[in-house]
């Protein structure tokens, strides 16, 4: 076994670092618009239902995107693709900040999605890349992880701003960090981490084992009913809590609780699966997901309340793990496509689950929509028991 070259090393944490700046930085786009909703609805007297469309133009477009993204830094390289995505977003932001209207708004956030639609699948890829084995899981976790912190900073940051000067100018300077970001995106990135990503690599000390052809369909169902789970069981918790008894205030603090245990357990989860590997894990988290919403049904508020953390945990802990098998179970010349397919699913499951589910829960009631939840969310363990050959002949022990 022969330890990489300084350089290599290098070149890893500088890619790793890209990545999960640009994810940062993007997740941090995408949660600004809800900061930013009330204030467009003031300023242009909008409808509720054109405010959802302001939200649906930006992550319908980015959701709809990821694919043709992939295939655009194939040909163009990773880098290019990735610094002028991230300067796209950053400019719709800036053009928002100038709109005088609906329609230019619209367009505004139609440039933002195209933008955001690159970073997912782009730098999931270098990551996956720039690592091998099991340090790849414990590095997709950590740029996993980097998404939930922009979403807790620039939203934060933008109400921060918007109470010392007015929203334009405030969204001009946040537009501006996108093209300062993809400058820094080509001038960090490491030059065979900015290549096509389509070229054929051959990790040092291994070639990749063949995974069944079912491997991956396997793991976007997962990923599709995982998302889907996340997002039904966040759209009814304000209600339970409310049932048992919860104000604004409170409901708000476990909301807080649930996305600090989720960001916490992108990071945790993907070591744990790195270290007992990835379908023990996936099993372990899906089932406490299913037994922890079953759990906060019958308990009384404040136990409840102290179960959101580690529900957090569970819900979102899962999502680094089975991002981190995708490399796994694709070819390294075919995983950016994966990755754009693979969040395409996910993120479109989670748009559909909440109307699904309030589907279910008009005629189940509150409870047995929840429950139903907990139900669909253990369909994945025998999924995963079927990706259990595939992922063994990949995690294999191999020198690095």
């Amino acid at each position: 076994m022969t330890a990489l070259a300084p350089a290599t090393r290098r070149d890893e944490r500088r890619t790793l670092a890209v990545a999960s700046g640009a994810h940062a930085l993007h997740d941090g786009y995408t949660d600004l618009i809800y900061v930013m909703l009330p204030i467009w609805q003031a300023e242009f007297g909008l409808s509720y239902a054109a405010v959802g469309v302001l939200r649906g133009v930006f992550a319908g477009t980015m959701a709809g995107l990821q694919i043709p993204a992939s295939f655009l830094a194939d040909r163009l390289g990773a880098a290019a693709v990735l610094a002028g995505g991230t300067a796209l977003a950053g400019l719709g932001y800036c053009l928002a900040g100038l709109s005088g209207s609906f329609a230019m708004l619209i367009a505004a956030l139609l440039v933002g999605g195209i933008g955001a639609s690159t970073q997912h699948p782009i730098a999931s890829a270098l990551v996956a890349r720039a690592f091998a084995g099991p340090r790849s899981l414990k590095a997709l976790g950590t740029y996993n992880f980097a998404g939930d912190i922009g979403k807790m900073t620039v939203p934060a940051l933008a109400a921060l701003m918007i109470t010392l000067m007015p929203w334009r100018p405030a969204l001009g300077i946040l537009g501006a960090f996108g093209c300062v970001a993809a400058l820094a995106i080509i001038l960090v990135i490491p030059r065979v981490a900015g290549a096509a990503i389509g070229e054929k690599q051959t990790p040092s000390g291994s070639g990749p084992a063949p995974a069944r052809r079912f491997a991956f369909p396997t793991l976007l169902s997962i990923g599709v009913i995982d998302s889907a789970t996340r997002m039904g069981f966040l759209t009814f918790l304000p209600f339970v809590l409310t049932a048992k008894g919860a104000g604004l205030p409170a409901i708000g603090i476990a909301m807080t609780l649930v996305f600090a245990g989720g960001a916490a357990g992108k990071l945790v989860c993907a070591f744990i699966g790195a270290r007992i590997g990835s379908t023990a894990t996936v099993c372990v988290t899906e089932a406490l997901t299913a037994i922890l919403i079953l759990a906060i049904l019958p308990l009384p508020l404040e136990a409840a309340m102290l179960l959101l953390p580690l529900i957090g945990v569970a819900l979102n802990g899962t999502s680094s793990v089975l991002y981190g098998s995708v490399p796994v179970v694709v070819a390294p010349e075919r995983r950016m496509r994966a990755f754009g397919i693979f969040y395409t699913g996910t993120i479109g499951s989670g748009a559909v689950a909440p109307v699904f589910y309030g589907l279910a829960g008009d005629a189940l009631g509150l409870t047995g929509a929840v429950i139903l939840v907990a139900a669909i969310v253990l369909i994945t363990i025998p999924l995963v028991l079927i990706l259990r050959t595939a992922l063994a002949q990949r995690q294999s022990p191999s020198t690095a």
